[in-house]
């Protein structure tokens, strides 16, 4: 069966526009696409910044205190130094602890009294704090977990400690502070929201601060991976609950000279939320260009429609002048040129087959050749 023009138009013409029109659309919101990607990866890398910005600078204000107090204090009156750190320790509710040891490792003078008397000589603060300015990692409550009040969560400290020196630069004891873990949780909990969440994580890629599902879990993912090796990166990667995150890493929290504690921070968000403001945009294009489609493919059926009628109609005729039928004249199209053209055409054709058959002059001075 042969292919009418009416139908060869439409399908023609309709493959002319939906094919360029999906091709580009399909090339404009996968481009949209990867730019929002970029924009998002961006715009956690500076929230990232913010954040390890200000947890920097919160604990170097901290290490400030520790190591200012380092150098001034006098250890000859233990109970004058006691009532400072006993004071200290209500005005300021960052500090949990706060003492001084001597170098054998015994506590001399502490807030409220904590501790004094009792060795520190294997913590870790006290141990790094002999050989210079230190900062421990967070842990849990050893010694002054029996001392304070009782709390639902253990308890958790980070560290801050200082050699204490006398005239001469000789070192005659160490100063350690612990401060509340929820201090630093606080702020990196602050992020929390809109699909985002802020990781903090340790050198061995443990996250002592998240989402309650990975919280003391060691991460395998890229970016905790480039984490560990200092690497600033922002990726896509699927992470332990099955959903694609995209994720942005800041190596190293640091602020001037205050000791490392080995952090670093993932800022992730979970990329449906994120990509779904441009999903919604590409949703509209595509119900526009759709909609827009659909009318181009009637007006291009009406068209074809129109472009075909008169040629059916002078195909009929032909075919009924064919057949010896010359008595309907042939409809006078007037759409565009060839069809009015050939309307007239078979106008003469029709009016010469029904004229009777006249001889020419030359036929009538001719003798007839038949017998007498």
């Amino acid at each position: 069966m042969r292919i009418g023009i009416k139908t060869l138009v439409f399908v023609i013409g309709a493959l002319l526009m939906l094919v360029p029109a999906v091709v580009a659309g399909a090339m404009f919101t996968n481009a949209i696409q990867r730019r929002a990607e970029v924009a998002n990866s961006a715009r956690l890398g500076l929230l990232g910044e913010i954040v390890a910005d200000q947890l920097g600078r919160r604990m170097h204000e901290l290490w400030q205190d520790v190591e200012g107090m380092a150098r001034v204090i006098r250890l000859a009156d233990p109970e004058e130094v006691r009532r400072q750190f006993t004071l200290l320790s209500q005005v300021d509710r960052r500090y949990t602890w706060i003492g001084v040891a001597d170098v054998q490792g015994n506590v001399i003078a502490a807030s409220q009294g904590l501790l004094e008397g009792a060795s520190v000589a294997e913590r870790p603060w006290f141990r790094r704090g002999l050989n210079g300015p230190a900062a421990v990692d967070v842990h849990e409550a050893v010694l002054l977990a029996k001392l304070l009040p009782a709390t639902r969560e253990p308890r958790r400290f980070l560290d801050f400690s200082a050699p204490i020196r006398n005239e001469q630069g000789a070192v005659i004891g160490v100063i350690g502070a612990h401060f509340d873990w929820n201090m630093i949780r606080d702020i990196i909990q602050g992020v929390r929201g809109q699909g985002v969440d802020a990781l903090l994580v340790s050198r061995d890629r443990v996250v002592l601060s998240g989402p309650p599902e990975l919280q003391e879990t060691r991460l395998s993912q890229s970016s905790a991976v480039a984490a560990g090796q200092g690497t600033s990166i922002a990726l896509r990667e699927r992470w332990p609950d099955s959903k694609d995150y995209m994720a942005a890493v800041i190596p190293s929290i640091q602020f001037k000279d205050m000791p490392s504690f080995g952090w670093s921070l993932i800022v992730r968000a979970n990329l449906n939320t994120v990509l779904d403001p441009t999903r919604a945009i590409a949703q509209a294009f595509w119900l526009l260009l759709g909609a827009g489609a659909l009318v181009g493919l009637i007006l291009l059926y009406l068209f074809s429609a129109w472009l075909a009628k008169p040629l059916r109609r002078l195909v009929a005729t032909t075919e009924a002048l064919a057949s010896g039928h010359t008595n309907q004249p042939p409809h006078d199209e007037t759409r565009y040129e060839e069809a009015a053209r050939l309307s007239a055409a078979l106008v003469r054709l029709q009016t010469f087959s029904v004229r009777p058959y006249q001889p020419s002059r030359a036929e009538k001075g001719q003798p007839s050749t038949l017998a007498p």
